[in-house]
This record gives C-alpha cells, structure tokens and sequence, in this order.
C-alpha cells in the first residue's frame, strides 16, 4: 500500500517498483508515481513529506515512460521464431497475456494488435493500443520485448497512420485488390480474362510467362510446385494487382530513405481474407514476386483450406490441412519467412500440426477470444447484466455479420430466460452463443440509452476494474491452452 499525506491510499504494484518510478491503483484507475525530475505530468502529493507525482496514464506520460525505460516501447520482434499476437480490444488484458509468456519465454508477444476495422469497433485509437501495453508492460516489468501491430491496414494512408502512432509491424491486407471471381470461372473463360490482361500488360506478361508458364519448382523437402496454364492464368489474374499493391506500400512506406536505409517495420502479407483457400502454387507465385521485387517479408498469411471462423475451432478436413500445411510451410522456409495463422482464436484441433510442420517457427494470431474471456467473466459475477448484454447480441447480430463471416444458427442457443445463473457460463462452451457475443462486440461497447449515456460499456469496464485479477487469471488459463497446443 501507498499513501499520500492527504489520507489517500493506493494499491502498489510490486513489480514496477523502481527507486524514483511506480505504479499504483487506485479503486477506478492506475496511475504512475514519479518523482518531480522524472518529467511527468500529474498532480503534485506528498508522501512521509517526499514530493512526488501522481501521474495518470495519459499519452504524454506513456511517451515519457518509453523514453526513460526502452522496454515499455514496442520493437521488431518477428524475426525471433515464436511470435503471437494477442489482440487486446478492451485495453485491459496486458496482465493476463504477460502471466502466460512469463511461462512460455520461447514465445515473443505482439501486444498491441488491432485493425482498423477494430479501432472504429471500439472507438479507439494505436496511440490508446499502443499506450495500454506500455503501461501493462511496466506494471508487470516485463522486459524482454513485445511488438505493435496495425493489423489488416489496406491503404497508403492507413499504414502511415500505423506508423506514425509507433507500430513496429504492419500486416498489409491486399483483399480488395485480389480477383475472388477467379475461381469460379471455367478455364475457357480464364484464358479469355488472361488476354485481357495480356493486352494492357505485354512487357510484363512476357516476363511472367518465361518465368512460370509450363515450370516447376522446387521448394525442397520433397514439394514440388508446377503452373500448367490454366494455373499459370489464374495466379496472374488473381494476385497480379494485390503483388503490385505490397510492392507500392515496401517501396513507399515500409522502406525508410530507401532500401539501403531499412525498413520502418516488420511486414507482413495477409492474403488470407478470401472466399477460397490459397492453392500452394498460387502462394509460391505471390511470394516469388515479392522476392523478385526484393520486398523483405517477415511473415506470410495464407487462406489454408477449411473454415477459421471467429472464436470457435477449425471447420474442415484436418488430413487435408495437414497435407496442405507441409507445402506452405515448405514454401515458406523455402523464402526466409514465416507462416501466419490468422483467426487463430480457439483453433485447437489444427495447432499440433501447425507447430509440427512450420517445425516451431510461426506467428500465431488470437483477437477476439480475449473479448470472449471478457464476457465470460461478466456471466460468471453478474449474472443481471450478462442477460442484458445477450438480449442486446441477438437483436444487433444482423449488423455486426455486415463487418464478419460466420455461420452461427442463433436457433441453436437456449433461451436465456430458460437458464439460470449458474448455467450462463456454459454458452461459452457453446458455438453459435460464442460467436453470437464475438462479432457484436463493437455495437455492445457503443450501445447508448435513450439519453445518450452509454448502455453497457461504463457498467462492463468498472467490472472488469473489479476483478481485474480474475480476468487476468481466465486469460492465463485460456491463452495458455493455446501455445501449449501449438508448441509440440
């Protein structure tokens, strides 16, 4: 305990003392306690006649902190083997994520993970993103790196965004530049799409079709990767714009004063927000291109074959991922970079073969399963306001499936009124009630009465203030599952 000589008393996180600079809690919030020379900004307050300052989380004070301690600033970590990325919506999950990579040192934390998509979700910001694992990092005095992520960026002005608040990694989202008619179309129809492109791209056409047209390659360990022609056809059409996409975003944002200067921030490719899984040839091609381009990549994320829907487990044939996955990640080792598994949340049955066969050396990502932990806490300590929350879910799903993919049936979820309180927890064994609370989670937190005040988000953050240990303990548990899964 910490005491001011005005009667107030904080809570003292152990684990960030330091001679002139701590934390403390206070019953709604932290706050920094610094001593005067440090620069911080807060509230003068004496304590045993010591000045001090009571300094709140604010941005300003986070970039002072990042200043004085390098540790609480985010780094490039993604060339280290084991990397995750543990989306944080809420800011308020840093405690838990550090309890489990404190027992699995092996595995670097991107901490703060969000897209944009996010960000309007939750009205937040990267600096708040970022900011919320500074102060986490501190708290827990975790010193041995963590990374920031501007998650699913698509455009020029979105990665400089990422940019300039401090992320350390950028995963470029090319979906809207890549051609999902392709697929469906016969090769007949292909060919016809192809001397479309043909005629508009003569010079470079050529080039790719003495590169590829008829060729094998091989990318070791056995795998063999072909383009006859209508394979051939369908790359070009498909990836062509997305690979010219990545090229602009290295070229212009990614590198700093030039290639000979590095790069700003790890990259990433996330060609994975398609309807179609990622033929291996069809990755092969992307990521020859890319190295043709000498665009450094530090990660890859293919659509693998089946379904990785949010917050629930794999939908598919787990031999044929297996199959699959030996090529990709065959394909990957082949280029120097890494596989990225992308709504990795809670996807259990296919984490052994995923450890197994990138042999240790992958970026796992988890987002929306920590939210899930979030509310499960809800239905565990109150259970009137947990009912509340799912009446709202199951009249706003219909919007939120406007921003997700899922195939949640809400027929398959009991009626609330029919369970008691006792019985809330289990919907989050539940498929479709997961899924239920997991995509509706930006229209919960923005809910407002009829006054304008907020509905749901005031009530749900001052409990999670409550049983912050609680929350903290449910994520250790629950991401922990995830990287004892994956690390075989």
């Amino acid at each position: 305990m910490w005491k001011t000589d005005d009667g107030r008393s904080f809570e003292l996180y152990e684990a960030s003392r330091h001679d002139d600079l701590f934390m403390v809690a206070a019953l709604d919030c932290d706050y920094l306690v610094a001593k005067p020379e440090l620069g911080f900004d807060g509230e003068i307050v004496f304590s045993n006649d010591e000045k001090w300052i009571l300094a709140p989380l604010s941005h300003a004070n986070a970039d002072r902190l990042r200043s004085l301690y390098p540790f609480t600033a985010p780094s490039r970590v993604l060339e280290r083997d084991k990397t995750m990325g543990v989306g944080d919506r809420l800011g308020i999950a840093t405690d838990g994520h550090l309890m489990v990579f404190r027992d699995y040192p092996q595995v670097t934390p991107i901490l703060a993970q969000q897209s944009i998509r996010e960000l309007n979700l939750t009205n937040r910001t990267f600096h708040d993103v970022i900011d919320c694992a500074t102060f986490g990092v501190f708290r827990n005095n975790y010193t041995t790196g963590w990374g920031a992520d501007g998650d699913h960026v698509k455009t020029a002005d979105e990665v400089e965004y990422a940019l300039s608040s401090g992320c350390t990694m950028i995963t470029l989202d090319c979906s809207e530049q890549i051609d999902n008619t392709i697929d469906g179309l016969s090769s007949a129809q292909v060919s016809e799409g192809y001397e479309a492109f043909k005629a508009q791209n003569k010079d470079y056409a050529a080039v790719l079709e003495g590169i590829y047209l008829g060729k094998t390659f091989d990318v070791g360990e056995g795998h063999c990767i072909h383009f006859d022609e209508d394979m051939f056809k369908r790359c070009t059409l498909i990836y062509c714009k997305a690979i010219a996409h990545a090229i602009g975003i290295y070229e212009n944002h990614i590198v700093s004063g030039g290639q000979s200067k590095g790069q700003r921030a790890d990259f990433e490719i996330s060609i994975d927000e398609t309807m179609t899984p990622t033929h291996p040839a069809q990755h092969f091609f992307v990521a020859n291109e890319l190295s043709r381009a000498k665009v450094h990549i530090a990660t890859v994320a293919p659509r693998f074959c089946g379904e990785f829907q949010k917050g629930i487990d794999y939908i598919g044939d787990l031999g044929q991922f297996e199959q699959e996955m030996k090529v990709h990640a065959a394909i990957a080792r082949h280029f120097g970079y890494k596989l990225s598994i992308h709504s990795g949340s809670d996807k259990f049955s296919i984490f052994p073969y995923a450890g197994r066969e990138t042999k240790g050396r992958f970026h796992l990502k988890t987002a929306g399963t920590n939210w899930l932990e979030a509310m499960k806490l809800v239905a565990m300590k109150d259970s009137s306001l947990y009912r509340e929350v799912h009446r709202f879910s199951l009249g706003a799903f219909s919007e939120a499936t406007k921003y997700y993919h899922v195939t949640t049936d809400l027929s398959k979820i009991p009626d609330i009124d029919t369970l008691d309180d006792a019985q809330l927890v289990s919907l989050f064994s539940m498929n479709d009630a997961r899924q239920l609370i997991h995509i509706t989670y930006g229209l919960i937190l923005n809910a407002k009465d009829s006054s304008g005040a907020s509905l749901f988000r005031d009530r749900l953050y001052r409990l999670w203030r409550t049983y912050r240990e609680d929350y903290a303990r449910l994520l250790h548990e629950h991401i922990g599952n995830h990287l004892k899964a994956i690390l075989v």
